[in-house]
């Protein structure tokens, strides 16, 4: 069994943006026709009771504090939280472990770059090592992810690189392979994938989405170039690390013939019209077979 919540489902600021004024966030914000996300992040387990967090995103202590699964009963400090996944070391899904920081012991998976970005900034030293242990993640190698006691979890982890780019704090240092992650979870039977930033779709990624259960890929932008045409950014998306839902290169495009996984957008930045219900894009994407992402779903994958 593998149980999956989303604890957010919006990109960088989420949605609506703290200090944006766009018409989409002023929806979110009224209630009418857009609804709120806080930014991405995934909560997975394999009994229901211990869970572990994919990214720690600015937001996780709201989070928590909307998810009962994630919260503590009994002895006066506790957690169900075994272990922080994390696919990069950007701020968007870093700065959520500072919440963590309160003497709790927990497992820090992540690659030997996104670990080296955390090693280099003190504030990072705020998770006690001696608590909280850092472990590097094997790449393409599947692995039991195991309960912080050391029993097992119920749940495999692979770890595989995809396209995309260093934080935007270390672009000086240039990319490394492992830079940016994607995470395939499973029961031993049932499979999720989760890609939330991916900078051009490979013919592995297309590989691996056809024998999935469940996806959740990168949905950041509608077009390659919209943040720039709304004044928002200089950058594309491309320039971002982010391949474009509507691109010819794009998921519409080339999972169009994947028909196991349930397909799900996550890591949607407020520019991106499909995060209004009425918008002919978010119809687009719903004919093509894709979900758009919400904070508080829930999916069991149920074994065989």
């Amino acid at each position: 069994m593998l149980d999956v919540i989303v604890l957010g489902a919006g990109a960088g600021g989420g949605f609506p943006q703290w200090n944006s004024a766009a018409p989409a966030c002023l929806k979110a914000r009224s209630g009418n026709g857009a609804k709120p996300r806080t930014q991405a992040s995934l909560a997975i387990s394999g009994d229901k009771e211990h869970w572990f967090l994919l990214n720690a995103s600015p937001d996780l202590r709201q989070q928590i504090l909307t998810t009962p699964a994630l919260q503590h009963h009994g002895s006066p400090r506790g957690t169900p939280v075994q272990g922080v996944i994390l696919t990069g070391a950007e701020i968007d899904t870093t700065v959520g472990l500072f919440t963590m920081r309160e003497r709790e012991p927990f497992t820090l998976y992540a690659s030997r770059s996104s670990l080296a970005q955390l090693d280099a900034n003190p504030m990072f030293e705020a998770l006690d090592r001696e608590i909280v242990t850092r472990s590097p993640l094997p790449l393409h190698q599947a692995f039991p992810l195991p309960l912080k006691n050391g029993q097992p979890s119920g749940l495999t982890l692979e770890a595989f690189p995809v396209p995309g780019k260093a934080p935007l704090y270390a672009e000086k240092d240039g990319t490394k392979e492992d830079d940016s992650l994607g995470l395939s979870i499973s029961d031993g039977q049932r499979t999720l994938l989760y890609i939330p930033g991916c900078a051009f779709i490979t013919p592995e990624l297309l590989e691996r989405a056809q024998a999935a259960d469940l996806l959740f890929f990168d949905g950041t932008l509608w077009d390659d170039d919209e943040m720039i045409r709304a004044g928002l950014s200089p950058k594309t998306g491309h320039r971002m690390g982010h391949v474009s839902v509507d691109g010819d290169d794009g998921p519409l495009k080339h999972f169009a013939a994947c028909s196991k996984p349930r397909k799900m957008f996550i890591h949607i930045n407020n520019s991106n019209p499909i995060l209004l219900e009425d918008s002919p894009e978010r119809h687009a994407v719903a004919k093509a077979g894709w979900t758009v992402a919400e904070d508080g779903m829930t999916f069991q994958l149920e074994a065989l």
